[in-house]
């Protein structure tokens, strides 16, 4: 009965923050067949400067700045305009590292990345076409439900979801309007992954009836190891924590406060994710 009443608690406050996202956000339709290109604004009649791509990046934390971000800043197609995060700290290191590349890129200075701490901000810019999302797990479906409904396409880390039920919103969402919307399972997209269905599919190491699947296991225990302690002066915790259950901030349990992008806290605490099951488990049963 509490796991449920927490599952309805998470799904009615999903329902109403994109219901009020409904009312804030124009749905731009795109025809299912333009997937699986994402288009700059200025094909669908918005006044980009040029035919790059604008990418805001939401979720600036381990994966966003070794994975993500980079990625998307060595497409020379397009231009990340923008960066999002509830830490104020993390928030002036991902400007940083979109300004310091373009600024080594160019040979000149560089100071024309737009920062925002809360997502409602950024998907309401115009210019951006789409969005990198790399946020805590618990906080996919609504910046991407707020995103896709303002118009902007859509590439998010995986898991799309912590439940059936926001999973299948969110799909439906994707399919009404016609946004594009990739999750982040890259391992499909590898030579290696493709030679290895290749082989399979092909009957090239006989007739395959059982897969298996080994993931590490995270502790769960060290999400309350800690005792309460004060919240950073650069984190918005409370929004942070979302629609999960109000609980006393302890560093462990979010992400550290040293600089660094260390693993964070978050990936062992059940409220926020699912651990190593949606975690690298994602990348294997796909």
């Amino acid at each position: 009965m509490k796991n449920t009443g927490a599952s309805n608690s998470r799904r009615n406050f999903i329902k109403n923050t994109v219901k009020g996202a409904a009312g804030t956000f124009a749905i731009s339709a795109i025809p299912v067949s333009a997937f699986p290109t994402i288009v700059p604004a200025s094909v669908i009649g918005k006044n980009a400067p040029s035919n790059r791509i604008n990418i805001g990046a939401i979720g600036i934390g381990r994966i966003s700045t070794t994975h993500d971000l980079p990625g998307v800043l060595r497409y020379d197609k397009s231009t990340v305009m923008a960066v999002c995060d509830l830490d104020s700290r993390r928030l002036k290191q991902g400007m940083d590292l979109v300004d310091g590349y373009y600024a080594k890129k160019s040979g000149k200075s560089y100071t024309g990345t737009k920062t925002y701490e809360n997502y409602e901000d950024l998907v309401a810019n115009k210019d951006i076409d789409a969005v990198v999302i790399s946020t805590p797990d618990h906080w996919h479906v609504i910046p991407a439900m707020a995103a896709i409904r303002a118009g902007k396409d859509v590439y998010m880390q995986k898991p799309a979801s912590l439940t059936v039920s926001e999973g299948r919103m969110l799909s439906n969402e994707v399919h009404k309007t016609g946004r594009i919307f990739q999750i982040g399972s890259q391992q499909r997209s590898m030579a290696q992954f493709k030679r290895a269905c290749e082989l399979v599919r092909n009957g090239r190491i006989g007739k395959v009836h059982t897969v298996y699947v080994g993931l590490p296991i995270d502790n769960p225990a060290e999400c309350t190891v800690e005792k309460e302690m004060p919240v950073p002066s650069n984190l918005n915790y409370d929004k942070w924590l979302g629609s999960t259950p109000k609980i006393w901030y302890t560093e462990k349990r979010v992400h550290p406060q040293d600089g660094g992008y260390g693993r964070p806290g978050w990936l062992r605490c059940e409220q926020f994710g699912a651990g190593m099951i949606t975690g690298w488990g994602v990348h294997h049963f796909d």
